[in-house]
């Protein structure tokens, strides 16, 4: 027997999915400019032969680590393998950087290394507050590449850094992610499409 007062499993799946949908039409509705740009700034670096990199924090690094396989593996069409990489999985930088330079050198000390003009980072924060995230922003643009952020309502001053940026309008970390990963899955089609 459920306790008084306490919400049934159903309802509360219920009042979660609306609440996000809720966000992802508002996205939908709102962000049609940065779909375009964000598109073509992705297909045009992979039709010009440079590369993604992704980077994020948490669930920001596994959906880094998802769209980055979705650009190496298929996504919707069967395609060549684009080249993508999720600057999250290699466990030896990752702790070498942190334990030399400080957590907040992770992403950048690599974008210093990996990235070339014209490349693009793809830099996920759902508070838009990560230093670590920050840091690999201004790394980018010192190596002349391109920057496409997914960031959450308070992330603003992170969209400001981003040639192309996404603002869920939600403060919600699980709702923020959960948009972030469906405009990760529009983008990756969307460069299907244009490649």
């Amino acid at each position: 027997m459920r306790a008084a007062g306490r919400t049934s499993p159903a309802r509360f799946a219920a009042l979660r999915l609306r609440e996000s949908a809720a966000v992802m039409l508002t996205v939908a509705r709102t962000h049609g400019p940065a779909f375009g740009k964000a598109a073509a700034i992705l297909a045009g670096a992979l039709k010009a032969g440079r590369k993604v990199l992704f980077l994020g924090n948490g669930g920001s690094a596994a959906d880094a680590q998802h769209l980055a396989g979705e650009l190496v593996g298929r996504f919707l069409k069967e395609r060549g393998p684009l080249p993508a990489l999720a600057l999250t999985t290699d466990s030896s930088v990752l702790t070498a950087v942190a334990n030399d330079y400080g957590y907040d050198r992770v992403f950048a000390r690599q974008v210093t290394a990996l990235a070339r003009p014209g490349d693009v980072v793809v830099a996920i924060s759902t508070s838009g507050r990560s230093r670590s995230v920050l840091a690999a922003i201004r790394a980018a643009r010192a190596r002349g590449a391109l920057v496409v952020g997914l960031t959450g309502a308070r992330g603003r001053v992170m969209a400001r850094m981003c040639d192309a940026a996404f603002v869920v309008p939600a403060s919600s970390s699980p709702v923020i992610q959960e948009s972030h990963i469906a405009i990760g899955h529009i983008l990756c089609g969307l460069v299907d499409e244009e490649l």
